[in-house]
């Protein structure tokens, strides 16, 4: 039986500052995929950050939507694939 779907998105954009995290403009967010487990959504921000390294406002994010769409289930965890 496959592993159980545990929904991670990535996305990301430039920030208004390196200390907060509001985006500059949220028309302008890049929405990288929707993933089935933390280690694919991961190898995806890894690829994106690196990819922007040389502006220190570019960020990419990991979103853990599998715990806004069911807050109730404890059975999730960060290296689950």
């Amino acid at each position: 039986m496959p592993d159980r779907q545990l929904l991670h998105l990535v996305f990301g954009g430039e920030l208004t500052d390196v200390n907060s995290v509001e985006f500059r403009d949220l028309s302008k967010i890049e929405f990288v995929g929707a993933f089935p487990n933390y280690a694919e959504a991961r190898l995806a921000w890894k690829s994106k950050a690196q990819s922007t390294v040389d502006n220190a406002l570019m960020r990419y994010v990991i979103v853990h939507a599998h715990k806004l769409l069911d807050p109730n289930d404890d059975d999730h965890h960060h290296h689950d694939n």
